[in-house]
């Protein structure tokens, strides 16, 4: 059960990466998020470089969380991320939910990106 399911979020994803590309002046934020955590990279995919990467299992926010897979786990990384984003000059991305529906914990993390300044 789990597998397709896991199989046809990729078959989703591959779909809407055909779209969705980041370049140097707007990167791409995938996001990818299991049970236990949630993970997010800033992609930059001419020059094919991950120029930032985030997780619930760094070190300062593991502190702070006592689960890193809920809706406030997902909202303090997005708020940790836009600092640091911020901090290497980006302010537009192109976000992409990773084949994930938007609502819940991916939904909670691309809010909290807003609410930190960044545009998409």
């Amino acid at each position: 059960m789990s597998k397709l399911r896991e199989t046809k979020r990729i078959y989703r994803h591959n779909r809407v990466r055909k779209q969705v590309t980041g370049t140097a002046e707007q990167p791409r934020l995938c996001v990818h998020r299991s049970l236990k955590n949630i993970q997010a990279q800033v992609i930059d995919d001419v020059a094919g470089k991950v120029l930032l990467g985030m997780s619930t299992l760094d070190k300062g926010l593991r502190a702070k969380l006592k689960h890193g897979g809920n809706i406030s786990a997902a909202t303090a990384l997005g708020e940790a991320l836009a600092v640091k984003v911020k901090e290497k000059g980006i302010s537009k991305i192109c976000f992409d939910r990773g084949g994930y529906l938007y609502h819940g914990r991916v939904k909670a993390f691309a809010e909290a990106l807003r609410k930190g300044g960044l545009e998409f």
